[in-house]
């Protein structure tokens, strides 16, 4: 690799790993819906480009960063091959998932029959460029956050069919995973609150229904906040509150932790970048933000293909 291949890279954190049946799932549905029903044809590549040829691609930054979702590129170029009939594609991954990267950088090398490289081009990138662009916003409010002692947490304020990816991609940029969906924790919001007919009497409905999920309460006021914690909450959202009401919450409720045991608090609802150190010296846990996976653009990479083609 020359001196300009060479990434300046910084791994930051180790978020785990794609789930790989819903990795193969969803580069399944993406290439049926590029190339139509399996396996799918590319009018345009498998006119100009004979099968037997070969080559190598680099997927390079064009912007700085940080990268997410590059396994992508392994399991979208394994399955073009098998639908093209071809050899598979050597990939040699250069950066893990989580890095900074510079304009430039070469991510992924990627070496095989040329028309696997063509046809898996836009899939691959459609999906790591999306995964790279919530890693770097992320990574822009954990870095902001540092020393505070508070989190960035996501929402389910995401695209349909890439939950997995974009969560993924938070935990890339060094933000936290709030809850998968609906299923795994109980959240009681204002409109549970009224259908319930009150925060008391909807945290007794969700413990007497599903006693062992964790449970967590949105609470608009301070008032809403201690009625929450009094009925057994020991996780609150406290929703559009200024910096003045949040440090009155905490301080009210970590006053009462020596009888509650600890309470994670967490600010949301509409923070900015700019508002998220006054909101995080207020003493709460996490700052909740939609935009990481609602909001963020694309992180612009691209997969050229180098000199040195050659007939197989």
């Amino acid at each position: 690799m020359s001196a300009a291949e060479q990434p300046r890279t910084v791994p930051t954190v180790d978020p785990g790993r794609l789930d790989p049946d819903w990795l193969r799932r969803t580069v399944r549905i993406a290439l049926d819906e590029d190339l139509g029903p399996e396996p799918g044809r590319d009018l345009t590549t498998q006119s100009t480009v004979p099968s037997h040829l070969r080559g190598t691609a680099h997927l390079v930054a064009r912007e700085p960063g940080v990268v997410a979702g590059l396994p992508v590129v392994a399991e979208v170029t394994a399955q073009v091959a098998q639908r093209l009939g071809l050899p598979p594609v050597t990939v040699d991954q250069r950066v893990p998932d989580g890095a900074r990267v510079e304009r430039g950088d070469v991510l992924v090398v990627v070496t095989g029959p040329v028309q696997v490289l063509l046809v898996a081009e836009r899939t691959a990138l459609n999906l790591a460029s999306r995964a790279s662009g919530v890693a770097s916003h992320t990574r822009r409010w954990a870095d902001v956050l540092a020393g505070s002692g508070a989190q960035v947490l996501d929402t389910r304020k995401t695209t349909p069919g890439l939950r997995e990816l974009e969560k993924y991609a938070v935990r890339c940029g060094g933000g936290t995973n709030k809850r998968m969906g609906l299923h795994d924790v109980a959240m009681i919001k204002d409109n549970h609150v009224v259908a319930a007919g009150g925060i008391t009497a909807a945290i007794e409905a969700v413990r007497s229904r599903f006693g062992d999920v964790p449970l967590q309460v949105e609470a608009d006021t301070p008032a809403q906040a201690l009625e929450a914690v009094a009925a057994g909450a020991r996780f609150l959202l406290l929703d559009n509150m200024p910096p003045e009401v949040l440090t009155e919450v905490v301080t009210s409720v970590r006053a009462g932790e020596s009888n509650t045991g600890p309470i994670e608090l967490e600010a949301t609802g509409n923070l900015t970048l700019d508002r998220a150190a006054a909101v995080a010296a207020t003493g709460v846990d996490y700052l909740s933000v939609g935009a990481l996976t609602h909001s963020s653009p694309i992180l612009d990479l691209a997969l050229d293909l180098v000199d040195g083609l050659s007939q197989a």
